[in-house]
């Protein structure tokens, strides 16, 4: 099936220029697309007045951060896609980390590569392919810890969900996988390039099972962090896991802000239940939960299901208590994940019955911004910025 084509204008012209940027060619602006651009303009100066010196309270309300990069456009997690997103106006673009075997730090969301690269095509590696259980869930493919930094650099990126996404099919094979560095690097030619720091988020994937591998991420990062100059407490990254663990020996580590990701309210951190701590999820968002996790972070990444829950019909309910009981810890909010296409949006805000088609993103950002929450991961950011001008000049 072909994704049909249900752009709107203001889509079209931010991705118009962004595209052009990334790809290295000149463009010309069009009517649309200036007019795109002096709204994403505009919605940062009129952030100035509730941004306050330096370190991640700076940052434009609602943040903007690029889950993945311009994942939504571009293959995930290569620099193509970090490119398009920091082109797009993203405020923060999201990097997640696992390890290569010998001990380099990539951009993958999952150490399995099999869906985000082309390892399947390559025949001197079709013996890696094996079957491991990686916190809990046993995958089948081809895994991080298992290639060189060498080897892994012949490897292509690919389109993680292409019946989703066919589009973005188009840019198969045209990027490599990215190390941390290479990002770091990357992040201080664009921001002298830019005039301005460019920001990352920065997950620690799987820590606990890659520490009993013997590749601890932790301490990598630090030490690529204090290299760059990125390990105080005013540095323009955060650092998010899902395991509180992560988070806390981050924080004996460097000074960068923290962030706690939370999932479904039923879940248990990996690294829990690796202790026996009893703690779920729910216990966490609690008041008494949330001022443990002040005690070491600046902040929570929950799925917006905890802020926003679904009913039955897929439809948002009530809203929780969550935001204003972060706020009182003085914790920031940043809920993931935003995403055009009807299959990810609240069921009142799709549109047709094609669910790779796009919905009404608009308002359903307009709703999840009105929680009070302090910025949202975007698979299009473009979207998400428009969106959040559109709701800052309410």
């Amino acid at each position: 099936m072909t994704q049909p084509e249900r752009r709107t204008p203001a889509r079209r012209a931010v991705l118009g220029a962004a595209g052009a940027a990334v790809l290295g060619g000149a463009t010309v602006l069009a009517g649309g697309t200036a007019q795109a651009v002096q709204s994403a303009v505009a919605a940062d100066a009129g952030h100035d007045a509730r941004r306050k010196g330096h370190g991640y309270r700076s940052l434009p309300v609602p943040t903007v951060i690029a889950h993945r990069g311009a994942s939504g456009y571009r293959p995930e997690h290569t620099l193509g896609s970090y490119r398009l997103a920091l082109d797009m106006g993203a405020h923060v673009i999201e990097q997640d980390l696992v390890p290569t075997k010998d001990g380099h730090l990539v951009c993958r969301h999952e150490n399995e590569i099999g869906g985000t690269t082309d390892v399947a095509d390559h025949p001197e590696f079709a013996s890696r392919r094996t079957t491991k259980t990686v916190d809990g869930v046993a995958l089948t493919g081809w895994f991080t810890e298992d290639f060189t930094l060498a080897e892994l650099k012949t490897l292509r990126a690919k389109e993680r969900i292409p019946a989703t996404r066919q589009e973005n099919t188009l840019y198969d094979g045209r990027w490599d996988v990215p190390t941390f560095e290479e990002v770091l690097r990357w992040a201080e030619q664009e921001g002298r390039r830019r005039g301005r720091e460019v920001w990352l988020h920065v997950e620690t994937k799987h820590p606990t099972y890659f520490r009993s591998l013997g590749l601890a991420l932790e301490e990598r990062l630090a030490r690529l962090l204090r290299r760059y100059g990125r390990h105080r407490a005013d540095s323009p990254v955060f650092l998010q896991s899902f395991e509180p663990g992560s988070i806390q020996r981050l924080a004996r580590l460097v000074d960068s802000p923290r962030v706690v990701l939370l999932s479904a309210a039923n879940t248990r951190p990996w690294d829990f239940v690796q202790s026996g701590d009893p703690r779920t999820v729910a216990d966490l968002v609690t008041p008494e939960g949330l001022r443990w996790i002040a005690s070491y972070a600046q902040g929570i990444g929950p799925t917006i299901d905890l802020i926003l829950p679904r009913d039955a019909s897929g439809r948002l309910g009530t809203e929780t208590t969550l935001v204003r009981d972060a706020h009182a810890e003085d914790l920031i909010l940043h809920p993931y994940t935003q995403r055009n296409e009807n299959s990810f949006l609240p069921a009142e805000y799709r549109r047709g019955t094609d669910p790779v088609a796009y919905g009404d993103a608009f308002g359903a950002l307009q709703r999840f911004f009105a929680t009070g929450i302090d910025g949202i991961f975007s698979d299009n950011a473009d979207t998400a910025l428009l969106a959040a001008a559109d709701f800052s000049a309410r």
